[in-house]
């Protein structure tokens, strides 16, 4: 069995009933049991927590965890639910793409629409990177500075224009992002999330399995079980011209209408008077990057 085979029939890839389980498993592997009152020792055999022990933190029988796990318990209670988020350890994201994960509705695959509005807001930003995504990380629009900072969006031979398959297929992208850990790890986590959401989009699915048949460093984040969702914070990119930027970030979710996916609009920007501020000034003299990409 390779290793897709492996995280199709573990952490299901290609099986949504097993995807709660698969989820579960990878969080349990990364509970230190020290760090939960269980004494390590040298012969434990697995990583991570036993299924027995998360049970028991959780005050759930082995038997119903056993079944959670494998895919033969379904849509677990909340108190349940809430009980193995506390004795994993998760934060907000996590605990959302649990919920996501155990509930009986699945949402359909959605369509990627970029409204007139939005091509006009983001080119109205000129004087700051911006470029929207969507559930699949695919980037459907974007302005000048957000092109060329990105690598090159306005040119598809320069990049590919999904983000996912940009950092883990092109060496290029450890050049535009130094850190590039980090950005896989977010793609990854993010890219989780929305396989919970819409499982039965083939699209995303598709996606999945090439990353995971193509590239170790996929598989190896996946199998951690990263879920990740859009905030804002300060980021690392590298231009040709331009040099090492330090930038804050800002995500903006737009709603989604009835069938459609809601998308995220990344904005950056430097602080007044620095050299980064400098450096995206000169940027947009140049007029390097290209237009919003057009619907």
């Amino acid at each position: 069995m390779d290793g897709v085979d492996q995280m199709k029939s573990s952490d299901g890839i290609g099986d949504t009933r097993r995807a709660l389980g698969g989820f579960l498993r990878a969080r349990r592997g990364r509970v230190a049991p020290e760090h939960v009152g269980i004494a390590g020792g040298r012969r434990r055999r697995v990583r991570g927590l036993r299924r027995e022990e998360l049970a028991q933190l959780a005050g759930i029988s082995v038997d119903y965890y056993v079944r959670l796990e494998q895919g033969r318990a379904t849509q677990p209670s909340p108190e349940v639910l809430d009980a193995l988020a506390g004795a994993l350890g998760l934060d907000a994201a996590e605990r959302g793409h649990l919920a996501t994960l155990a509930a009986a509705r699945r949402d359909p695959a959605p369509t990627a629409r970029v409204s007139p509005l939005l091509r006009r807001i983001l080119d109205s930003m000129a004087d700051f990177p911006a470029f929207a995504t969507d559930h699949r990380l695919d980037v459907v629009a974007w302005n000048g500075l957000g092109a060329e900072l990105m690598g090159g969006l306005a040119e598809p031979r320069r990049r590919d224009r999904n983000n996912a398959r940009f950092l883990f297929l092109d060496p290029a992208s450890r050049e535009v992002f130094p850190d590039w850990g980090d950005r896989a790890a977010e793609a990854v986590g993010q890219l989780r999330v929305a396989a919970g959401r819409y499982p039965e989009d083939a699209e995303l699915a598709a996606l999945i399995t090439e990353l995971a048949a193509r590239s170790a460093e996929f598989r190896r984040i996946w199998d951690s079980g990263e879920v990740v969702m859009c905030a804002a914070g300060r980021k690392r990119l590298r231009h040709p011209e331009a040099g090492l930027l330090t930038l804050d970030f800002e995500t903006l979710h737009v709603p989604a209408a009835p069938g459609e996916t809601g998308l995220v609009v990344h904005v950056f920007s430097a602080d007044e008077g620095s050299a980064e501020a400098t450096a995206l000034a000169g940027l947009a003299r140049e007029g390097l990057g290209g237009q919003a990409l057009p619907g």
